[in-house]
């Protein structure tokens, strides 16, 4: 594969772009707010620093380039990544358009966080190389990618997909069943909720749930799985806890009022200078360079 294409420069495209284009693919990007297309450059230039940090090589001539025109960019490409906002009628109507636009080779994957791929396949007449493609944010610096088949995803496509993703170095990880949020969001916002449940209850305040779980927990699971966590801890140990402890946590189907009296005032998080926490904008940047460096750091460290 010599050709790739991302539809969509938001939060994650212009990372997805610059990893491929470093593994030296010739990448071709668009995003249908031209706003959006001028800002891309600065995520680039941001992502190119923190793969050079990680020591990821350039490999090839690969470079990205941004277009106005969706037929453009998707033009000869062996893969097209999705990554437009996350609601599923945008993200149809976008595999609607490319179902009629790229060669009959070329896989169609998608970065949803979490809609079913088989969704996304209604009405596509190639369903079969329709596939999920979910990469976490920062896509430069996260290794881990999700795979995942919809119902009428080609066995070939999955395989495919995940040689692909090994040849840029990262590592692909197969979701067998296509459930809303996969695995990982699943995972995050089951611990979410329960975060959120703790300081909405006064438990603890916010400053001290991020110190609690990301020296604790956190910082024990960068290195051990849950998985493997059972059969450190012992599986005895887990199920005298749960047996009591399972009882006692959250598991509201709707969302706290501690998220949504924040939203209805209009703090949405960093990107309205204020959420859980407020933000001035020089904060906001030593927070990007500061956990842009750590990020760089943990990898390192558990790669080595």
């Amino acid at each position: 594969m010599t050709k790739a294409a991302v539809i969509g420069l938001g939060t994650m495209g212009p990372g997805i772009a610059q990893t491929l284009a470093r593994a030296g693919m010739d990448v071709t990007a668009y995003d249908a707010f031209p706003e959006a297309r001028e800002k891309a450059p600065a995520g680039f230039a941001l992502a190119t620093t923190i793969l050079s940090n990680l020591g990821v090589e350039q490999r090839g001539s690969g470079e990205v380039t941004i277009v106005d025109d969706l037929a453009a960019c998707v033009d000869g490409a062996a893969l097209v990544v999705e990554t437009v906002p996350e609601k599923l009628e945008i993200k149809a109507e976008v595999f609607q358009a490319l179902d009629k636009l790229v060669g009959d080779d070329c896989i169609l994957a998608s970065n949803t966080s979490g809609i079913p791929v088989t969704k996304l396949q209604q009405g596509i007449s190639n369903p079969g190389r329709v596939v999920g493609m979910h990469w976490s944010n920062p896509p430069h610096v996260i290794p881990m990618i999700e795979v995942i088949a919809g119902a009428e995803t080609a066995t070939k496509t999955v395989d495919w997909m995940c040689d692909t993703i090994k040849g840029l170095g990262l590592l692909p990880v197969v979701v067998k069943k296509d459930v809303p949020g996969f695995v990982e969001n699943r995972i995050l916002y089951a611990l979410l909720r329960e975060c959120v449940d703790l300081v909405d209850q006064e438990i603890i305040d916010a400053e001290g749930l991020d110190t609690c779980v990301s020296w604790g927990i956190g910082y024990k699971l960068s290195v051990i799985g849950p998985m493997a966590l059972l059969d450190v801890a012992g599986l005895d140990i887990y199920d005298a806890v749960g047996s009591y402890l399972n009882k006692e946590l959250c598991n509201r189907g709707d969302m706290s009022p501690f998220v949504t009296d924040r939203i209805a005032s209009g703090k949405l998080g960093i990107k309205t200078g204020g959420g859980v926490y407020d933000y001035t904008p020089e904060k906001i940047k030593e927070l990007v360079g500061e956990r842009g460096r750590k990020l760089v750091a943990v990898r390192k460290a558990l790669e080595s």
